[in-house]
């Protein structure tokens, strides 16, 4: 599967995002403030993962009907969907 350009972005911004409170980390930065970041960083990743976890699924799923299957099979998909998240 191919990722867009956008998801690829956000990623780094993510990435930047962390490098950020490492940067805080080791100024001494407060605890609220390290927390809010980290929250922050964390939807984002949610936000990400739900995006990637739909287009993956529709990709799949488009596949299969091209392809002339009744009874798409997309398990890596579902297997996605029904894990818990990672990050709570």
């Amino acid at each position: 599967m191919e990722y867009n350009k956008e998801i690829k972005n956000r990623l780094k911004r993510i990435e930047g995002q962390i490098k950020g409170v490492l940067g805080m980390m080791e100024q001494g930065k407060d605890c609220k403030s390290v927390v809010s970041q980290l929250s922050a960083a964390r939807n984002a990743i949610r936000s990400r993962h739900a995006v990637i976890v739909s287009t993956n699924l529709e990709h799949c799923l488009r596949e299969s009907m091209e392809k002339g299957k009744h009874r798409p099979s997309c398990q890596r998909s579902r297997r996605t969907i029904s894990k818990k998240p990672l990050i709570r």
